[in-house]
């Protein structure tokens, strides 16, 4: 495998996914971790030459001041993350804290910017906050002499946005950056725009506008950069897209479907408002329609429950009919840590990211579908048809498959 550094930009660097995923990049290097729960590291992917966890290095925006151990220290308080492996890798975490660097607020909404420092920067216009970031990003990949950054976004999720307010060419949003009243994206896509105005590829692995825009798409595709989102798919909406197609093979009529979500981490505190949590529900709850031949009346609620900290509880109630008309009933309950779930998925679309670019793509990367709610330019929403066109991918130019 040829030695290559590459680096990880994390645009909400000290929170819970974040955190783990440097935890675990920490622990994978030093043979502390298996790989489980890394879609990278399954027989399928054997083959390809992808970055060694060695070659890895991270850094990151944040807007707020604590530190990754203060961060690790209580997941693993809440048994996400395991005591021992704090005591290892306080080093590498104190080593990381010093390269991560203020992000912006620009349209993040007051519950986000309530969180932040009084440090971090309020009054620079957009693009004075694109110019700062980006410089970040340079220096970053200057000083750690390093082939490519990945920029993924795992910050907390910003209010939706009216993408139909954003003008469709990159020409006509680009002047747009002067002015932070007529300026009509957020934070998520000011970093999307550093991320390709540098070079580098962009993951939005939450449900921000981020890169979204057919204007930022074309900003992508000028710089001859990369980018996919949005929103990780990494427990009840996953089973969804696993369990539905089931459901439309059998012919049996889905009739409504109830999710009921609880965590107590900074995402939930943040999906608290109504405003925020506008734009989870409706990433979370549109691929029925898009999978079953019949729509069935949905309903997906998601309340913060402080107590339950990192650990994620949704209960499903499936209502359906079946051969006579005769009507039955499905239940299940998901429990999971939310940022061990999502932590292995960030440093996968890294090392895929990565590859892609060296196989000379630009764009959008729709082949990483299956690791997205809403995956854009895809709509295929079946997990394992997703997850085919992954595989098929990873083939190309690979004469044993």
């Amino acid at each position: 495998m040829a030695k290559r550094r590459i680096g990880i930009w994390l645009i909400g660097a000290r929170g819970g996914v974040a955190t783990t995923a440097i935890v675990g990049l920490v622990a994978l290097r030093n043979g502390q971790a298996g790989t489980t729960g890394l879609v990278s590291e399954l027989p399928s992917f054997a083959g390809l030459d992808l970055p060694d966890w060695k070659d890895l290095v991270v850094g990151g925006h944040e807007i707020r001041s604590l530190s990754l151990l203060d961060t690790a220290t209580r997941l693993a308080g809440e048994q996400a993350i395991d005591h021992r492996l704090l005591e290892s890798c306080q080093d590498e975490l104190a080593q990381i804290d010093a390269r991560i660097r203020p992000g912006t607020l620009y349209r993040v909404g007051p519950t986000i910017a309530g969180l932040a420092d009084l440090e971090i920067p309020r009054d620079e216009t957009p693009r004075e906050a694109v110019a700062r970031l980006q410089a970040d990003l340079e220096a970053f990949a200057t000083s750690n002499h390093l082939e490519h950054v990945v920029v993924v976004n795992v910050a907390s999720t910003e209010p939706p946005m009216d993408l139909s307010a954003v003008p469709s060419s990159w020409r006509q949003l680009e002047p747009l950056l002067d002015s932070p009243e007529q300026c009509p994206v957020p934070a998520s896509s000011l970093y999307a725009i550093a991320a390709f105005e540098s070079g580098c590829s962009y993951i939005n692995f939450t449900p921000a506008l981020g890169a979204t825009p057919a204007a930022l798409d074309e900003l992508a595709q000028l710089r001859g950069s990369r980018h996919m989102g949005y929103d990780g798919k990494t427990g009840e909406t996953l089973l969804k897209s696993t369990l539905a197609p089931m459901f439309a093979r059998r012919n049996l009529q889905v009739l409504s479907w109830v999710g009921h979500n609880i965590f107590g981490n900074l995402d939930g505190r943040v999906l608290d408002n109504p405003v925020n949590k506008a734009a989870k529900v409706r990433s979370k709850d549109h691929l029925l329609s898009q999978i079953l031949p019949q729509a069935p009346q949905t309903l997906v609620s998601i309340e913060y429950i402080e107590s339950m900290g990192d650990w994620k509880t949704a209960w499903d109630h499936l209502h359906f009919a079946g051969f006579l008309g005769t009507r039955m009933t499905m239940q299940f309950t998901w429990q999971g840590c939310d940022s061990l779930l999502a932590a292995p998925l960030v440093l996968d679309l890294v090392r895929f990211t990565e590859l892609a670019r060296r196989r000379g793509e630009t764009g959008t990367l729709k082949f990483l579908g299956s690791f997205f709610k809403s995956p854009l330019g895809v709509e295929e929403q079946s997990f394992e048809r997703q997850f085919l066109v992954l595989e098929q991918w990873a083939c190309q130019g690979h004469d044993q498959c």
